[in-house]
């Protein structure tokens, strides 16, 4: 009886219906990539960062060095683990030509690193630690990322010529947010360049709990030690990775809770709808002696129908588009080792969309209880209460025709009703102008220098 019902129903409204539908496999899909891209981001990223132990504290320095003081300093510390002085040599941009692109122009701090010893490992793509041979060298994803270099590529660092054998995966540095940027060279690469820039020191420390890393950072201050530099730890590393494609997962689970909105009101509308029109026969059916539960049973069939294809369709849509979502985490982050809970994630989501959906549907259908059988079936519509607004009588009316005031008497007779339309039109204009809005602002030379990189053609820091 309920497939015959709901066969029907949907063959009556089919544009309607399949609206709705798309509505649901819409939100379904965006929930689900939204649960699938948080996973995926942040096991990749804590995936990397253990492969590569990366430094819990890691100060910069420019100057003179005191080894043996913070050697001691490491000893004395209980919490130390390790401890890793590395040689960073910062290259200025226009000495870097990379086959036909110069990185004069690039606002990155472009530098020379070899691989390190003891911790804070750097990787190639295939997530292999790096051993680069003489005349090698690796360039950081984000220059593969716009173009600016490929593999075999011949790059010229202070006139010497190398060949770009891959790129770098770097845990610490390789957020677009970073300021700083490692190539990686070989020792004697390394040596023979030296001069040809300035040497930055990173003293890096791995502690045994990280728990006590805001009192580590509080001692190493206290003890006077090098620290002409910024200073950053374990944790605002793991942020400054996750937060670009963050901000992609912020828009996309923004965009599907609207979307769930907007689901839920043109559900609300059309079910409110369809129980106007289906009045008469509702009364009948109560006083009959059918319950209400049996009737909701009814509609409900209808809409678990509608939802149980709009989140398959959801299901297989984002399937469908998260390879290509995952694009960016892959090339940066590498392999997520827990995939598998990242679909569990996604197929949860989708459940709960169906849930949410009959749990609403429930909802709206709870006003079968307050429904007369005798006025139902007496009048066949809901008897609303007579408006106390005493303006809008139409024999007062003089500025407009009668079918447009009784148009505006029915809007204010029924609030409810046509807010929910109100509303579907303003969060569909808020998805359409948000996100646009948000990228031209990022994109913005003007957001740029609000965010301290001014356009200028020379820079001193001091």
């Amino acid at each position: 009886m309920y497939f015959r019902i709901i066969r029907n129903d949907i063959k009556k409204s089919k544009l309607i219906n399949i609206i709705m539908m798309l509505f649901i496999a819409s939100a379904a899909m965006l929930v689900s990539l939204a649960a699938v891209l948080t996973v995926n981001l942040f096991g990749s990223i804590d995936t990397l960062m253990t492969r590569a132990e990366t430094p819990h504290f890691m100060q910069m320095h420019s100057g003179t060095i005191d080894r043996s003081r913070l050697e001691l300093f490491a000893e004395q510390n209980g919490n130390v683990e390790k401890l890793q002085i590395a040689e960073f040599l910062n290259i200025d941009g226009a000495e870097i030509t990379i086959g036909e692109n110069s990185l004069a122009g690039s606002v990155q701090d472009n530098g020379l690193s070899t691989q390190s010893s003891d911790f804070d490992y750097l990787f190639d793509l295939d997530g292999q630690a790096i051993n680069a041979s003489d005349d090698e060298v690796y360039v950081p994803i984000c220059y593969l990322k716009d173009g600016t270099a490929k593999v075999g590529d011949r790059i010229r660092i202070c006139g010497k010529s190398f060949t770009v054998a891959g790129f770098v995966r770097d845990s610490l540095m390789m957020s677009t947010l970073s300021s700083s940027k490692r190539f990686l060279v070989s020792d004697n690469a390394l040596t023979a360049l030296k001069d040809s820039g300035s040497v930055e020191y990173l003293i890096a420390f791995r502690l045994k709990d990280q728990a006590g890393i805001s009192d580590f950072e509080t001692a190493y201050t206290s003890a006077g030690l090098e620290r002409n530099g910024p200073a950053i730890t374990y944790p605002l590393i793991r942020i400054l990775n996750a937060i670009s494609d963050g901000m992609m997962i912020g828009v996309i689970l923004l965009v599907s809770l609207l979307i769930v909105a907007v689901a839920f009101l043109c559900i609300r509308f059309t079910l409110l709808a369809k129980m106007e029109e289906d009045f008469r026969e509702i009364g009948v059916m109560k006083a009959i002696g059918l319950r209400v539960s049996d009737i909701k049973r009814i509609y409900l069939s209808k809409y678990a129908a509608l939802a149980g294809l709009g989140c398959t369709l959801g299901c297989v849509l984002s399937f469908a588009f998260k390879g290509m979502l995952l694009e960016n985490i892959r090339l940066y982050m590498g392999e997520n080792e827990d995939a598998g809970i990242a679909i569990l994630f996604g197929i949860f989501g989708i459940v709960f969309i169906f849930f949410a959906v009959l749990i609403f549907v429930s909802g709206v259908l709870r006003r079968l209880r307050k429904l007369s059988a005798a006025e139902a079936v007496r009048f066949g519509t809901t008897q609303e209460k007579a408006s106390k607004n005493r303006r809008l009588s139409l024999s007062r009316n003089r500025l407009m025709s009668t079918n447009a005031f009784m148009g505006i008497i029915d809007v204010f007779s029924r609030k409810r009703l046509y807010t929910s339309i109100l509303i579907v039109f303003s969060i569909a204009i808020f998805i359409t102008v948000v996100p646009k809005n948000l990228y031209n602002t990022l994109s913005s030379k003007d957001f740029i220098e609000y965010m301290g990189v001014g356009n200028c053609d020379l820079r001193f820091d001091i």
